[in-house]
């Protein structure tokens, strides 16, 4: 995956979304090497749509929520300039994420 990160990065892309785990997950902007970066790409894990969850064995460096309790989906509303996420938990549960950015080439 790290071609393809390096490639994103360098086209300045916002946001990338990967499933494959099943739990939720959302990371600092980074590189393509995994750095803390104001100028990276977000990422969100949502592999929560009702398949038996993934244990966390340890958390990732640069990992700013996880969980791995709560289904539910990831709604992104993506604007002009700007994008925002919420994670809308199944009825019942409460845990959620919710959040707004620029994007990297908003004018």
């Amino acid at each position: 995956m790290g071609d393809i990160f390096r490639d994103l990065y360098n086209a300045r892309a916002d946001v990338v979304l990967s499933g494959h785990s099943h739990d939720y997950e959302r990371f600092v902007l980074q590189n393509n090497a995994g750095q803390r970066d104001s100028n990276g790409i977000r990422q969100f894990v949502v592999g929560t749509g009702g398949a038996p969850f993934t244990r966390m064995h340890s958390i990732k460096p640069n990992s700013q929520v996880h969980q791995n309790n709560t289904f539910g989906v990831l709604k992104m509303t993506l604007g002009a300039s700007s994008y925002s996420w919420k994670f809308v938990p199944v009825a019942g549960k409460t845990f959620t994420d919710s959040g707004t950015r620029n994007c990297h080439n908003a004018a």
